[in-house]
């Protein structure tokens, strides 16, 4: 049985129903804009890739991989809030699930879901594992890049725009802002 006060107990059980909700509202305004479970065909809107820059699909990807990675962890996150809201039911709250210790209230206060004291914690450490492509990939040759090093920021001035203007523009005549409007009669 954890030493929590009752007063101590009603304000972690509004911070979880707090975050439930938070939680509750992403996820259904997630589904109300059809992502993450729409296709990526569909949540871009987009009738065929075909015509579509390589780099804009990469973009929409890795965009897309973000979200869902976002959305895995605060499942995990809404799961946590809901076991946790769980064992305040069953009075079970504020002990630590693995040794049976009290957590500190500062503990909970600061993260209010979690069933672990500090030193049961598992271990949520980044992997130092490398991509099995760096196995393979070669060092480029020495010196490759200097010249484009020492050049760098050649046009970074204000005068970079009517250097490459003498090469012409994209604009047609339709759109060009300084076109000449000529009469009608002048034409013919």
């Amino acid at each position: 049985m954890s030493t929590l006060t009752k007063v101590q107990l009603q304000e972690l059980q509004s911070a979880l129903l707090e975050q439930r909700d938070n939680l509750q509202r992403h996820f259904e305004s997630n589904m109300e804009d059809g992502a993450p479970t729409a296709s990526l065909k569909d949540s871009t809107g987009e009738l065929s890739s075909y015509d579509n820059h390589p780099a804009d699909a990469g973009t929409e990807t890795f965009e897309r991989s973000r979200d869902l990675a976002v959305d895995d962890t605060l499942t995990d996150e809404f799961n946590q809030v809901i076991d946790a809201l769980e064992r305040m039911e069953k009075g079970t709250y504020g002990t630590c699930v693995t040794c049976g210790q009290d957590i500190p209230f500062e503990r909970l206060q600061a993260i209010p879901y979690t069933a672990y004291c500090i030193d049961d914690t598992p271990n949520r450490e980044l992997s130092n594992d490398r991509p099995v492509e760096e196995q393979v990939m070669t060092m480029p040759p020495s010196g490759a890049g200097e010249v484009r090093q020492r050049n760098a920021g050649k046009f970074d001035h204000a005068e970079a725009w009517e250097a490459v203007e003498d090469y012409g523009t994209s604009n047609s005549p339709a759109t060009a802002a300084k076109r000449e409007v000529r009469d009608y009669d002048e034409n013919m």
